[in-house]
């Protein structure tokens, strides 16, 4: 939480301080705002995805509202599309239709079976949510409602009546808390919103995708042991709240996160199996050049 607090706090303070900072403060503004928002997404929002901070829905939901604006786009939505979708299909290959049904599959828009090339799959999916945030904005039309033409978040949202108009609530109001504080930073600094926090946002976004793209690259899509790519470094580990331990939260996704060691243990003989374990963080695995892709056995023997 006090990572959380820190970054909403900083950001604004960056936007008032750039009329009067130097070129290499301004630069130096930028790459903070571009990690802190890249940090948030990947690992603070990720964590509360899964396991919520506190017992109270009220104060979640307040969690919910600051770390929207903290990375730009609803948490609330963030936790329906990762839980309910990206660990439900893990990351799937492309069906008999050519698509899948993880929406964020690196399989997604890739050919002969294999995974789609770095670059498409970072910028394009930057890109995609850049025009997604245009069209939360565009919602204030309906109060920043759930529109009925939202499919996907509709399709996420609960079945129970009671927990999916939380739900549904709650992504509106993360869009609110995210449209005001846009036009907050804009009258505080129109030059800072366009050329430091918007360009931050993309890059984020950018990195993010990335992330998630050697978080799977190589691994096996039919195997829940060998779905995902993990890296055991402790320094990353320390400072990314056991991030690196990601085929661990695959297979025990509602698991704190401090207990993924005792998941890797517990699962040890599952794991055991050939799997990807990648020497660099996932946000480096573009480094790992002789990572072998296990994915490509299970194609052949699926044609």
């Amino acid at each position: 939480m006090g990572l959380s607090l820190a970054q909403f706090v900083i950001t604004p303070t960056l936007a008032l301080t750039w009329d009067t900072a130097s070129l290499p403060i301004r630069i130096a503004g930028g790459v903070l705002m571009t990690l802190m928002m890249a940090y948030n997404i990947i690992v603070i929002s990720h964590l509360f995805t899964h396991v919520p901070w506190f017992v109270s829905n009220r104060l979640n939901a307040v969690v919910s509202v600051v770390n929207s604006v903290n990375i730009g786009q609803s948490v609330q939505a963030y936790q329906l599309t990762h839980v309910r979708e990206h660990h439900r299909f893990n990351n799937d290959r492309q069906n008999a239709d050519g698509t899948t049904r993880d929406a964020t599959s690196t399989y997604r828009n890739g050919k002969n079976g294999g995974h789609e090339p770095l670059l498409p799959y970072a910028l394009g999916g930057a890109v995609d949510s850049m025009i997604g945030r245009v069209k939360d904005i565009a919602s204030v039309v309906r109060l920043w409602k759930v529109g009925p033409g939202e499919e996907r978040l509709q399709s996420l949202a609960s079945r129970r009546a009671e927990r999916r108009t939380r739900e549904l609530g709650q992504i509106q109001a993360d869009r609110a808390a995210g449209f005001f504080s846009l036009a907050a930073f804009a009258a505080l600094s129109w030059e800072w919103t366009l050329f430091c926090y918007l360009p931050a946002f993309f890059l984020a976004l950018t990195l993010v995708n990335v992330q998630n793209y050697y978080r799977h690259y190589g691994a096996n899509p039919e195997d829940r042991a060998t779905d995902s790519v993990s890296h055991y470094s402790r320094l990353y580990n320390f400072v990314s709240f056991n991030d690196g331990y990601h085929q661990e939260h695959h297979l025990s996704p509602g698991t704190h996160w401090s207990r993924m060691p005792t998941v890797k243990e517990r699962q040890r003989d599952r794991l055991a199996q050939p799997r990807i374990i990648s020497p660099v963080p996932a946000m480096l695995g573009f480094l790992d050049r002789r990572r072998p892709l296990l994915h490509e056995g299970e194609a052949e023997r699926a044609r």
